[in-house]
């Protein structure tokens, strides 16, 4: 008889004999259940705003229902900051509430915060990273040694990164520094709605199946279904293309346009987004754009996302992005303008601004050097009416 165990990604076997094995479907390992014992997997979330949050309370959640698979404390990075005269530390730790970035929300209390990073990540076998993508490589430097061996990551970060010449996937720049393994999970996860329980989908992107499935069994729940794919880099770019084609659809709303112009900003931009993989992710699949990291997670940001505020803000005040930020996120970072720049800078090194002009306008209407007004005129002669 045959068992298929999802947590560990071994097949059970009972054999002729009743001898019990384990069967290793990556490897073709063969364990004797006497000398086999996987200890249970401890996990450190690496970031603490209001995804980081929302993700800590599923997780928190979910460890406890699997003690066989996963160890009980969850260690979570959080920056120090002081609110009301407490550090947030303190107030999560006493409290269980996120109350700068996630306010109105119980964290279990087996998630434990923590304002070092090293203390936070050392021994830990699962990581998942959940914080800015402009801050990955610095965190990532003060990790590196107190990585345990074989311990294994996932990226929730919506980015790209440039600093090294050429567009490099915030998955591949953790895999590169910790020597890790490292997967993806984006989607259409609005953080305050899954916070909230209200039911959505995300996709898991890993090149292995062992590590996907752990990833899903460590933060699927009933409002959160989870897909595993093995095409991670389109993914990944999907989380981060999103949220420049937001930024377009509050600009439509900035200048008082309606569902229609907002749905021909969606269409565009997906196709922007496909045709972006085809230039630069030579091997994405079509078909994961139709996962939730790609056309569901692109709906749900145009209409309900950070970046979709911010576009409508940009038309609405002439303010820079700085004091959006500040005003509209209490200090977060608007990850939209970060990637457009990005983008931007690598369509231009590579003469292919013209067959892009909804990303190259977002850009450009966040650097005010083009006038919002004049959005409308990128959607009606894109090359896609050609």
């Amino acid at each position: 008889m045959i068992w298929w165990s999802t947590s560990v990604a071994l097949y059970r076997v009972v054999s002729p004999g009743r001898c019990l094995l384990w069967i290793s479907r990556q490897e073709k390992k063969y364990f004797c259940a006497s000398s086999f014992k996987m200890a249970p997997k401890s996990v450190c979330i690496v970031g603490s705003g209001n995804w980081g949050s929302a993700i800590a309370k599923i997780i928190g959640n979910n460890v406890q229902k699997q003690p066989d698979v996963f160890a009980r404390t969850v260690k979570m990075y959080m920056y120090e900051e002081m609110v009301d005269g407490r550090k947030l530390t303190e107030i999560v730790n006493t409290d269980h509430e996120n109350v700068k970035y996630l306010p109105g929300i119980k964290l279990p209390e087996n998630v434990v915060a923590i304002p070092d990073v090293k203390e936070a990540c050392t021994g830990a076998d699962m990581l998942v990273f959940v914080l800015p993508h402009q801050f990955v490589k610095k965190v990532c430097e003060q990790m590196k040694g107190n990585i345990k061996p074989g311990a294994v990551a996932i990226s929730m970060i919506k980015g790209f990164d440039i600093s090294g010449g050429g567009i490099q996937l915030i998955s591949n720049i953790i895999a590169k520094e910790l020597g890790t393994e490292c997967a993806v999970l984006m989607g259409a996860n609005l953080a305050k709605e899954v916070a909230e329980e209200e039911f959505c989908e995300t996709t898991i992107g890993s090149k292995t199946d062992s590590t996907g499935q752990l990833f899903k069994d460590l933060v699927e729940a009933p409002y959160f279904r989870v897909a595993v794919v093995k095409d991670a880099d389109t993914v990944e770019m999907c989380g981060a293309l999103k949220n420049v084609v937001a930024i377009g659809a509050g600009i439509v709303d900035g200048i008082k346009q309606g569902d229609n112009t907002k749905a021909a900003v969606i269409r565009l931009g997906l196709m922007e987004m496909i045709k972006f993989g085809e230039e630069f992710f030579p091997g994405s699949k079509r078909n994961t754009f139709f996962e939730s990291c790609g056309i569901a997670d692109l709906v749900a940001t145009c209409h309900g996302g950070r970046n979709r505020m911010l576009g409508a803000a940009v038309v609405e005040s002439d303010k820079s992005i700085k004091v959006l930020e500040k005003e509209i996120l209490k200090g977060q970072s608007f990850q939209g303008p970060l990637v457009a720049r990005e983008v931007y800078a690598m369509l231009e090194e590579k003469g292919l601004c013209d067959k892009f002009p909804m990303f190259v306008a977002v850009h450009k209407i966040c650097q005010r050097e083009m006038d919002p007004k004049l959005f409308i005129s990128c959607l009606r002669s894109h090359p896609a009416h050609l």
